[in-house]
């Protein structure tokens, strides 16, 4: 079974650790601009209000076993830039999801997110044991798409009229996935990215 429990990842740039309402603030510093939410399923984020209640959300998800949000920490100045999670957690079938992912605009096609999902991979495939890590985005949502292909993440399809939005706009999926018999090759190839000597 898998045993997916809070724990803190560390990397050169950033840290994940459990997401908690004293990040809010931060995130509310960088997170309140439509471009960040416009293709995600939350709605509008637009106060610290908002933001409060996101989190809080985040960790009702995770009290119920769906979830395990982190929030995503700049080394450089110890301060909460975005966030992301493991989601969709299917114990029997030793897979997860990760997703929920956003960084405040500055921090966006950066080491940061690679470096997180480095972080993250690492901890699915080398310490729970996962045979599938999958990734899931909006069709529309090009950016997104991109980035998850330079991981390394094979692309799987599309799921048509997959989820109803807030303002009722149909959203269809793209959905991707790394195995774990990609992952050594995959593994290597985001190090060699980020600069890492091997």
């Amino acid at each position: 079974m898998l045993e997916v429990e809070p724990v803190v990842l560390t990397g050169r740039f950033i840290r994940l650790e459990p997401l908690t309402e004293d990040h809010v603030h931060d995130l509310s510093l960088v997170g309140l601009d439509d471009d960040i939410w416009r293709y995600m399923l939350y709605g509008e984020i637009r106060t610290q209000e908002d933001m409060h209640s996101w989190v809080k959300d985040m960790l009702e998800r995770q009290a119920k076993g769906f979830d395990l949000p982190f929030a995503v920490i700049f080394l450089e100045t110890g301060r909460a830039i975005g966030a992301t999670r493991y989601l969709d957690i299917r114990q029997k079938d030793h897979g997860l999801e990760i997703g929920g992912t956003w960084y405040g605009v500055q921090y966006q096609r950066t080491v940061v997110n690679k470096e997180a999902k480095l972080l993250l991979l690492t901890h699915a495939f080398e310490t729970l044991n996962c045979i599938r890590v999958q990734f899931k985005t909006d069709l529309r949502n090009e950016q997104s798409q991109r980035a998850i292909e330079r991981l390394g993440a094979v692309k799987e399809g599309v799921l048509r009229n997959h989820m109803l939005l807030p303002g009722g706009v149909i959203r269809h999926s793209v959905y991707y996935s790394i195995i774990k018999e990609e992952w050594p090759r995959v593994k290597e190839a985001i190090e060699r990215k980020l600069g890492y000597s091997r």
